[in-house]
């Protein structure tokens, strides 16, 4: 009984441990004040930023690494400040060092506060690259702000996707051990001669 005590602890202190990651992997629930996928337009002010390689990583979202070179890539954009939602945005996307233009939109103004930028063949080759951001504002004045990303470097695996795949396989064995007789006396035995030492 005690055994079966301490694996559905282990299960519930897991379970814990993965939810609490995915809850802070984007700043978590106290804000974006720890959020590394977002551009501070002014003191206070800020837009967040997300990638997206739907094609070949549908279900993951990227911020800093993007993985994929040549594949369609979507950069999105979410105004946390009503204010900037009757200005006019401006993107571009260089290759640095370099500063080679590879994206470009001109102004627009976007009401709802997200824009979401495709670009169909993403970004040509493996490197570091820059976003710049420009609103216009209505006295004429510029508001720029810039963001850079890595592009071409594999998929990365963040530590809530490795708290996922361990509480897949933990759940899995788990049922196993409770619907399998021999296996869980193995277990029990197993931890019987743990407790001794």
């Amino acid at each position: 009984m005690k055994s079966s005590r301490i694996i559905r602890n282990g299960f519930l202190g897991l379970l814990g441990l993965v939810f609490s990651a995915s809850v802070w992997a984007h700043g978590g629930a106290a804000g974006t004040d720890t959020d590394q996928c977002k551009f501070e337009l002014e003191k206070d002010h800020w837009i967040h930023y997300t990638a997206y390689q739907p094609k070949a990583y549908p279900a993951e979202e990227f911020c800093g690494n993007i993985p994929d070179t040549g594949s369609l890539t979507q950069l999105v954009f979410d105004y946390q400040d009503q204010r900037y939602r009757g200005m006019a945005i401006e993107f571009e996307v260089t290759k640095e060092p370099e500063g080679k233009r590879v994206f470009f939109q001109p102004a627009e103004k976007h009401k709802s506060g997200t824009v979401v930028l495709n670009l169909p063949d993403g970004v040509p080759e493996t490197g570091k690259y820059l976003i710049h951001i420009t609103l216009l504002q209505d006295n004429g004045e510029r508001l720029d702000a810039h963001m850079s990303f890595k592009a071409g470097g594999g998929q990365p695996t963040s530590k809530g996707s490795y708290g996922l795949y361990a509480l897949v396989v933990f759940a899995g064995l788990y049922i196993f051990y409770l619907s399998n007789a021999g296996f869980k006396r193995k277990v029990d035995g197993l931890l019987g001669k743990a407790k001794e030492f």
